[in-house]
């Protein structure tokens, strides 16, 4: 699995730590679902003024947001190496959700990852049915990475 960091924002410092344990949801979410590690990811890391203008700009949605996937819809491969797609993740939200929801921003960022690597598999949660069968599956994952013990 290649991943390709862009950090576009300067407001948090990102460790190897938090890289490793990104990688780690991201290459654990492949095996939960039985998809090769053999494939590409872009992952940016923005704040929130980038991620509202990303948001109005692809989803005609006018506020900021903690993630957006852009999934590869195409079988466009470099190499012969599948591209999933793009992740970018505001770290500013990342950080306000992890204070409001009272546990770490490690944590957010795994819940953020593996929630994102889902959309680029294909998963949504749109409709009520989707969204329980999306949650159960970020449950997974997460439960799987040692995160959420129950």
């Amino acid at each position: 699995m290649e991943v390709y960091i862009d950090n576009r924002q300067d407001k948090l410092e990102i460790d190897d730590e938090l890289i490793e344990l990104i990688e780690k949801t991201m290459s654990e979410t492949l095996k939960i679902e039985d998809k090769s590690l053999d494939c590409e990811i872009s992952l940016s890391f923005v704040d929130n003024n980038e991620i509202k203008n990303l948001n109005r700009e692809y989803r005609n949605v006018d506020s900021s947001t903690d993630v957006l996937s852009f999934p590869m819809e195409d079988d466009f491969a470099l190499n012969h190496i599948p591209i999933l797609g793009d992740i970018v993740i505001s770290l500013e939200k990342a950080l306000s959700q992890s204070k409001e929801y009272g546990h770490s921003f490690n944590r957010e960022m795994a819940y953020l990852t593996a929630h994102s690597m889902l959309h680029l598999l294909g998963y949504d949660h749109i409709e009520e049915d989707d969204k329980s069968i999306m949650r159960n599956k970020e449950k997974q994952i997460m439960k799987s990475l040692g995160i959420f013990k129950k």
